[in-house]
This record gives structure tokens, sequence and C-alpha cells, in this order.
């Protein structure tokens, strides 16, 4: 199957299923000197591990880290670094009736269109589970760009219509603090408090809830990007939009900059070449420009939902009816939030060694 790697000179190759023995990424590219252990990666994986709260999935899942390569006395060696982690809560029994019937909203169709083969035990390879592996090469390329005093920060902005206050110019730091502190990871208390409460709602109506993350990145140093295809924004929007459930990408202003003037969007440049403002997001012409990069993803509600959902039977051909069963999110985007991070991180990463390698 094509499509498993990401990045140039910074590349991953995620791999494994929602119910396969394991899942894991192999990092190819990180230079050697970094110092890197088990706990470092296991710090992000812990952020995404399933079953932290109530308002998450109930499958328990350790996701212990094993670094089987690429390391060598608590440094990298330059050499291609292996992680592993094994599936150990994997519940495929709830999987069974759904065998010959397509889940609505989910990507069993179009794997069926593809290969004429598919794993329908938690969506096999489409599964969120797949993101263990994205975030796990998103601690090493973390590691990497806070040796360049480059900081990655995400959040939830917004779920289910409830939208958090964010006051222009707080610090990202105090962000991360004040999100970790609820389980649907939103910066703003009193929005995180009606976020659950919504969601507790949804999921007792059998229903789920989409909404927005936002993600910034601070210390990134001006002319990372390539001026044509291979611009910053573009990759951080492919990069971004690779992740299960986003359907839209926002950049700086994002959708608001076609409502904007000129003159409202340009940012004023000022002595020693800072911005006034930063509508463009950190990033003109495809090329960082050394303020903060605002990233925002917009998510769709989980499409695994208790309640009634028409489908077709493929053995038949025949209208059908589903209840799907097993352990789900009720809503994605507090678990997205690290995965977000790490697709940032790469792409970084990766653009931070192409400028080393654009000029002498």
């Amino acid at each position: 199957m094509a499509g498993n790697s990401f990045g140039t000179l910074f590349r991953i190759t995620t791999w494994g299923e929602s119910h396969g023995r394991g899942v894991g990424v192999v990092v190819d590219g990180c230079p050697a000197g970094l110092a890197l252990s088990e706990k470092d990666v296991q710090l992000e994986l812990d952020r995404r591990r399933p079953g932290q709260s109530s308002v998450s999935t109930q499958r328990k899942e350790e996701d212990k880290v094993e670094i089987l390569s690429g390391t060598f006395e608590g440094k990298t060696t330059g050499t291609p670094i292996s992680m592993l982690v094994w599936n150990r809560d994997a519940e495929s029994s709830a999987y069974d009736a759904l065998r010959d019937r397509p889940r609505p909203g989910h990507a069993d169709l179009g794997y069926i269109a593809r290969y004429g083969v598919r794993d329908h035990r938690g969506g096999g390879r489409s599964s969120g589970r797949e993101t263990v592996g994205r975030v796990a090469g998103g601690a090493v390329a973390k590691k990497l760009l806070a040796n360049s005093g480059i900081g990655v920060v995400g959040y939830v902005l917004e779920l289910g219509g409830v939208r958090a206050s964010i006051p222009k110019g707080a610090d990202v730091s105090r962000l991360k603090d004040e999100a970790e502190k609820n389980p649907v990871r939103c910066p703003d208390q009193k929005a995180a408090e009606e976020m659950v409460q919504t969601l507790e709602m949804a999921r007792s109506a059998g229903d789920s809830l989409g909404g927005v993350a936002e993600i910034v990145a601070t210390g990134v140093p001006a002319g990372l990007g390539e001026p044509v295809f291979d611009k910053l924004d573009a990759d951080l929007a492919r990069g971004l939009m690779g992740i299960g459930a986003v359907k839209a990408v926002e950049i700086g202003a994002g959708v608001e900059a076609a409502r904007m003037r000129g003159s409202e969007m340009n940012d004023p440049i000022l002595p020693g070449l800072t911005f006034a403002s930063n509508n463009a997001g950190g990033i003109l012409g495809g090329i960082s420009t050394g303020a903060p990069i605002v990233c925002r993803i917009l998510v769709k509600p989980t499409p695994s939902i208790s309640r009634p959902q028409r489908t077709v039977d493929l053995t038949t051909g025949e209208a059908a009816e589903i209840e799907i069963r097993g352990r789900h999110d009720p809503a994605i985007p507090p678990r997205i939030v690290p995965v977000a991070e790490s697709m940032v991180a790469l792409v970084l990463a990766d653009h931070l060694l192409r400028l080393r390698a654009a000029r002498i």
C-alpha cells in the first residue's frame, strides 16, 4: 500500500492495524547525536493514549513504546529509528456484524473499491489507532526542533459549537498548561466545562460531536519552506489533512481572509523585521516569516455512533441497518491534539533540515 510515508529529509513510515498485533513507525533522516529515550516518546504517547477520561474511548491500551533501533547510549545514531507499540486490548467481536455492511462516515467502501479487501476489525489501517506511529515520530521531531528553540502547542478551540475565548497575544505555553487540566484539552476552563456537558448529552443520545483544534509553533526562524510546490503552508495543510476526520485546514486568518480587504489582511512590517499582526499565520509566499505559525483543523464528528444507520449488505445488495458497538471517542478533537502537534512538528523538522541544506 503506497502513501504510508511522509516527509523528505526527515521522513516517517507508519505501519500496523487497529486490531493487529501492534502499530509503529520508522523514522529516517534524524541526525545523529540527538538525545532520545523511550521516556521522551512515552510522554507524547500518553497524551494520545485511549481511556484517559470519561469523554474518550474506554479501550485500555498501555501504549508502551519500545525503541528497536537507531539509538545508542541515549543518542540517535543517524540510522533509521524503529519504534513498536503492541496492541493489548483489541476486542474484534464487536465488528463481526459489520464485515459485509460498510459503516456510514467511514472508509470501508473506499478500501473495498481500491483493494477489493479490507480488515473490518476496527477499521484496520484506516483506524485512528494508526496515529500512534505519527505521535511517536512526532516526539522525535519535537526533540529535534527543541534544540533550535522551536516549540509546538495545540489545544481545542471549539467543540460541539462551544467556542473557547482565547485572549489575543496569550502566552502559548500557558495555554498548553491550561488545556492539559481538563479532558477536552481546552485552555478556557469555563468553555471546557460547557464542552464536557455538551459532549455527555450527545453521547447519551448515541451521537457524537465535531470541533476545531488550533496548533501554534513558536520560535520558528524565517526561511523555512520552498517557494513553489513545497510551500511550508502547503506541506502543513497536507500533513494535517492527512489525519483521519480532518475536513479542512486554516493557516493564519484562514477563511476570514476571503472576507478582508488588503489593507486589513496585510501584516505591517516593523523595525527589527517583526510584524504588527499575524494574519498570514507566520508564512508568506510559502516561506516562514519568523512570526508564530498558526494552524487550525476542522474535525468532523466521530462516525462511529450507536444510533441506527442505513447501509447496504454487500452480500445481497439489499438495504440494511446497523448500530455500531464497541468503544469509540464521542468526539475526536481532544485526542487529535497531540496527533496534530506531531504532524506540524514533522513538517517543521523536515523543512528545518532542508533549510540547512539550501545554501552555504
